[in-house]
């Protein structure tokens, strides 16, 4: 059949689609935090370049997806019984339409980490949203419920966060973590389940000696002549066939907890684990075990906590740790170009987003620092709305959109 065929011409497609001002997924159109906007406001306050903002119904962790004129979001609301996908205005905030999941069933989650933490995924004719164990849910821009599908109990003590991903005629999720960790591949149009891998060693996190977990989103690379889909599950670094969810390959050498989503630039992939844990290159096409030919360094462990995903750009890894440090180092040898002795602020666990020649990521004290994009260290602003974030900013045709646990901002010129 040929739906697979024109899996590279759609990632083109959605490349192409960042020219136009979209960002359509959890980290933007190329899912890793990299983008082509080259005019974004580098300062701001409460009121000063604020377009608008629009109160939330509850706290939340997901970032919003952008598409055209409308402004795509997750909410939980009723501790997680009433799980909400949100669709705004994109030139005032105003609400145009929301759905919600009813899900009354016991689902563990930590404090930090309010339910519908995944952000939706979009390609302008369909929006699906991972809900947890209350399912994938899809809709078209208008509201219209097209499928809804039960991926099981997702159950662990600090939740799940992992965002759904395009690929083709595809929609992927990892449906983890927990004692059932499975990557699902559906129809994106019907909700039919077109491939699952099963990947084991899981559980539910209640044994503090033996915590596990990846909370990790996929990324889709080309590699050669194919494309393949990256993903970090504890210890390991993997590769998958998109279409058919094969394993490809597996590369030891991350740690048990995995927070960020891996990165790819240059023929490298880098794929870093929390709780001070390690981080990894190598080059992807490999079969099986490839941990001694493909592997180009090894970070051991003992590194800061690590939330937030890094971002390349040129021949460089950026990223900011959850304690406030930020580091860079060189992609292809994982040598360290610099690492602030101080905070640059306070926690952190926005990932990276690289535009406009700039690094821009916000504190959880609603502080976004922006830094050049440059293996010379150089902070050019910060930029204060006073409210809690755990979100990461997502940039769409020269506005800056930032969800803190009170409202919804565009951060941009006002007309």
């Amino acid at each position: 059949m040929c739906r697979f065929l024109s899996a590279s011409l759609v990632l083109c497609v959605a490349s192409l689609g960042a020219l136009a001002g979209n960002w359509p997924a959890w980290r933007g159109p190329t899912g890793d935090g990299r983008c082509s906007e080259t005019s974004l406001p580098l300062h701001w306050s409460t009121t000063e370049n604020v377009r608008w903002k629009v109160p939330l119904p509850g706290e939340g962790n997901s970032t919003p997806v952008i598409w055209g004129d409308r402004v795509f979001l997750t909410q939980a609301v009723e501790q997680g019984q009433r799980r909400l996908v949100m669709c705004l205005a994109r030139d005032n905030g105003r609400l145009l339409w929301q759905k919600e999941t009813v899900y009354t069933d016991k689902e563990s989650t930590h404090s930090t980490n309010p339910y519908c933490s995944a952000s939706p995924v979009t390609d302008g004719r369909y929006v699906i949203a991972s809900l947890g164990s209350a399912g994938l849910v899809c809709y078209d821009l208008a509201g219209t419920e097209q499928w809804r599908k039960d991926v099981g109990k997702m159950e662990h003590i600090w939740g799940n966060a992992s965002s759904p991903i395009l690929y083709g005629d595809l929609a992927i999720l990892w449906c983890g973590p927990g004692v059932r960790q499975v990557l699902l591949a559906v129809n994106k149009a019907t909700g039919a389940t077109v491939w699952e891998h099963h990947e084991p060693g899981g559980n539910a996190g209640q044994d503090s000696k033996n915590w596990v977990g990846s909370w990790s989103t996929p990324l889709i690379i080309r590699a050669g002549d194919h494309d393949e889909l990256v993903l970090g599950v504890p210890e390991k670094l993997k590769g998958f066939d998109p279409k058919t969810g094969k394993e490809l390959w597996s590369c030891a050498g991350l740690g048990k907890l995995v927070y960020t989503s891996p990165v790819y630039a240059n023929g490298v992939v880098v794929a870093l684990s929390g709780y001070h844990g390690p981080g990894l290159a190598a080059r992807p096409g490999g079969q099986g075990d490839v941990t001694a030919t493909h592997r180009l360094w090894h970070h051991p462990a003992r590194n800061p906590q690590r939330i937030g995903s890094p971002v390349i750009v040129g021949d460089h890894v950026y990223l900011l740790n959850e304690n406030g440090i930020g580091q860079c180092f060189e992609l292809k040898t994982g040598k360290e170009v610099w690492q602030l002795d101080k905070r640059l602020g306070g926690t952190t666990w926005s990932s990276l987003v690289a535009a406009a020649g700039r690094l821009y990521a916000t504190t959880q004290a609603g502080e976004t620092l922006v830094l050049a994009a440059s293996p010379r260290f150089e902070l050019l602003a910060r930029n204060r709305i006073g409210e809690r974030v755990l979100a990461s900013p997502a940039v769409a045709d020269g506005q800056l959109f930032l969800r803190s646990y009170q409202h919804l901002w565009c951060i941009g010129p006002k007309n």
